[in-house]
């Protein structure tokens, strides 16, 4: 019973304490109504814009920027999945996944393919850009007549642009319409001067044989791009085809100031350091060459030929061989192999080498002269003597060739036909002196001087002349001229 009782005490306790609670929670409530509400409005600054949705992509387009970083990144092998996924999910509707198709296609050789899926594109969209690539796929596949009727037409598109009227130039340049060739060229500069354009017009007048209008040509040009070390190269080589060798040799340099290991401007150099006899000089250019191109036929026969002039027959006609080992239709190879065995008075050798040169160029009087003096030392005379016929037909300026025939005659007791051919070599003589082309060799003249007293002229000789006065700077080689190659392109060998 107490138990009870202390229990229903309990709950009445509890009851109490449930009244009270209720009670307060009621006047917090009834104090909280009589608040007035307040509302605080947040700064509209302070407010975090919500980020827009990025606008939807075609789906024609929507790999065309992943296509263009992996290709532009040169990884094929993906660019190839990519644009084989898009086209079929497009159904072959995709301008740019067709266009990089193309381009992957003709850098692979597969050029016909890639003509085909750029005449796609064209279908496409009608634009100069992708014209200019059928042209271009045209050109080289040899449709050189189809691929101008294509750049008219990207010009009616694109009249401004440079890259079409160049092209078109090429085109007629391949079939042999120089005129148009040359106003298209020079509406290319009007509208973008680009070197490209200046080799292209300056190679164009080469080929015509204007070389005054190809040396203002590449003036323009390098007067633009004055760091351009090709350009700077082509000019030198035209100058040392001119004779102004002073002037050559600033161009080389400038080139070489620009790019220490351009092969054509180092062989260029180092052929005018040998003309004048500083083989030392010339072979340490061409070291710095040979550590770049170690397989240039050139660069072989040019260190061939200062070993020759040092009178180190030995290694020269081991250089000169690895030269013809790698270019083995190089008539210029073949004639100073036969003009180094001819000094070493191996005429086999040099007759062997000699009759190759010519088979390949038939029409040099200078091979014929050497061929002749090989065939007069291997006891063949009357062969020597067509030889010497055949170089007097091909080579009328020469005078080299008049002063050996003279020679050869007179052995023979031919004292007339000797007479006959020394008064040529005066005249070839005076008439390289007068073109400023002379280069007085002390050997030829001592050679002609005693031919005359022995076929007792009693006129003073024209070189007799030349001999008093201070003589130019001279080599130690024979009487025979030296045939040294020049790389002549971009830095692409000639």
């Amino acid at each position: 019973m107490i138990c009870m009782a202390e229990d229903g005490a309990s709950n009445v306790k509890q009851s109490e304490t449930d009244k009270k609670t209720e009670e307060e929670s009621k006047e917090t409530t009834s104090e909280i109504e009589k608040v007035v509400p307040v509302t605080v409005h947040p700064d509209p600054g302070s407010r975090r814009s919500r980020p827009r949705k990025a606008p939807e992509i075609p789906s024609l387009e929507r790999r065309n920027w992943l296509i263009h970083l992996h290709y532009i990144r040169k990884e094929v092998d993906v660019c190839k999945v990519l644009i084989k996924e898009q086209l079929d999910e497009t159904q072959g509707m995709c301008e740019y996944a067709l266009y990089v198709q193309a381009l992957i296609l003709r850098q692979e050789g597969k050029i016909q393919e890639s003509l085909e899926l750029f005449q796609t594109c064209s279908i496409l969209n009608a634009s100069g850009e992708n014209l200019k690539q059928v042209g271009r796929s045209l050109y080289l596949l040899g449709r050189h007549s189809a691929a101008i009727d294509v750049y008219e037409e990207a010009v009616k598109l694109t009249p401004n642009d440079w890259e079409i009227f160049h092209n078109l130039g090429v085109c007629c340049v391949r079939l042999k319409e120089f005129d148009k060739a040359k106003e298209n060229f020079q509406r290319a500069l009007s509208y973008h001067p680009q070197d490209q354009i200046f080799a292209s017009l300056g190679e164009l007048m080469l080929y015509q044989g204007d070389v005054k209008g190809a040396i203002s040509v590449y003036k323009k040009a390098v007067e633009l791009s004055p760091e351009n070390p090709t350009l700077n190269t082509k000019l030198g080589l035209l100058y040392m085809q001119c004779g102004m060798h002073q002037k050559a040799f600033e161009k080389l340099g400038t080139a070489l100031a620009f790019d220490s290991y351009c092969v054509p401007a180092i062989l260029a150099a180092g052929s005018i350091m040998q003309t004048h006899g500083d083989y030392d000089v010339a072979l340490s250019k061409y070291r710095v060459a040979a550590s770049v191109t170690p397989k240039s036929p050139s660069l072989w026969n040019n260190i061939g030929m200062c070993f020759f002039g040092k009178k180190k027959y030995v290694a020269a006609i081991s250089c000169l061989k690895r030269a013809n080992y790698l270019a083995p239709f190089d008539w210029r190879i073949l004639q100073n192999l036969g003009l180094v065995h001819l000094t070493m008075q191996q005429y086999a050798s040099a007759f062997h080498f000699l009759s190759a040169a010519i088979n390949i160029n038939p029409q040099s009087g200078t091979l014929f002269m050497l061929l002749a003096l090989a065939l007069k030392n291997l006891k063949d005379p009357d062969n020597a003597r067509q030889a010497f016929d055949q170089a007097i037909q091909l080579d009328k300026s020469d005078p080299l060739i008049s002063l050996n025939y003279g020679i050869f005659l007179y052995n023979l007791g031919n004292e007339n036909g000797a007479t006959e051919q020394i008064k040529q070599f005066e005249q070839r003589w005076l008439k390289l002196q007068k073109a400023g082309n002379l280069e007085s060799d002390p050997t030829v003249i001592q050679s002609a001087t005693k031919l005359a007293e022995l076929l007792q002229i009693t006129d003073r000789p024209v070189w007799q002349y030349d001999a008093i006065q201070p003589a130019l700077e001279q080599t130690n080689a024979p009487p025979l001229s030296e045939e040294n190659s020049v790389d002549a392109d971009y830095c692409e060998e000639k």
